[in-house]
C-alpha cells in the first residue's frame, strides 16, 4: 500500500512517541495471519499495559537509526513490535503466552531500553515475576534484617519479665497462706 510524504511523516511521528515512551520494545514475526488472530493478541497486550503494532521496517529503521537503538537484522520480514510503556516483564508474557498458542507468531527479539535482546533473552524475560510480586519480594528481603534486629534487641527484656513474673507467681502462693 502506497503511503504520501505526509501519511508517512505522520507515521515517524508516531513511531517515535511510541519508541520514547517505552522502557521495552519486542518484536514479533508473523505469517499468514488473520485480524482475529492480530486482535486477540494486541487485547492480550493490553491487558498487560502496553500496545502491539504492525509497523513499516523502512519507517521504524529510520526512527531506531534518530533514537541511537543498533536494530542489526530484527527488522527483515513482517515485523509487529510491542511496546511496553512500564513492566517490561508482563508485557513480555502477555506476549508469550500468544506465542506460545499459535503457529504464526514468533520472536524476533527485543530491546530493553537501548540494549538489544534475543528471542531466547525475550523468553527469559516473560518467565520473571510481574512487578508488584518482585517488588514485594525485595520488600521482604529488605525487611527481614530489621526485623531479626528488632527481635534481638527486644529478647532480653522480654527474657527479664518472664523471670520477674514466675518469681512473682512463686512468691505468690507462699504469702497466701494466712
Amino acid at each position: 500500500m502506497a503511503f504520501t510524504k505526509k501519511e508517512k511523516q505522520a507515521m515517524l511521528e508516531q513511531y517515535a512517541r511510541w519508541v520514547e515512551g517505552s522502557q521495552a520494545m519486542f518484536l514479533i514475526s508473523y505469517n499468514k495471519m488473520s485480524m482475529k488472530e492480530i486482535d486477540a493478541l494486541r487485547a492480550k497486550t493490553r491487558e498487560s499495559g502496553s500496545e502491539l503494532h504492525v509497523v513499516k521496517n523502512t519507517l521504524i529503521k529510520r526512527v531506531f537509526d534518530q533514537a541511537g537503538i543498533a536494530y542489526g537484522d530484527l527488522l527483515e520480514g513482517t515485523t509487529m513490535i510491542g511496546f511496553a510503556a512500564s513492566d517490561p516483564a508482563a508485557s513480555a508474557k502477555a506476549i508469550s503466552e500468544s506465542i506460545a498458542k499459535s503457529e504464526v507468531f514468533s520472536f524476533k527479539g527485543g530491546f530493553l531500553g537501548k540494549q538489544p535482546l534475543t528471542a531466547s533473552q525475550v523468553k527469559s524475560l516473560a518467565e520473571l515475576p510481574p512487578l508488584p510480586v518482585m517488588r514485594a519480594t525485595l520488600l521482604g528481603v529488605l525487611n527481614a534484617p530489621a526485623s531479626k534486629l528488632v527481635r534481638t534487641i527486644a529478647e532480653p527484656a522480654r527474657g527479664l519479665a518472664a523471670v520477674v513474673k514466675a518469681y512473682s507467681e512463686k512468691a505468690a502462693p507462699a504469702a497466701r497462706p494466712s
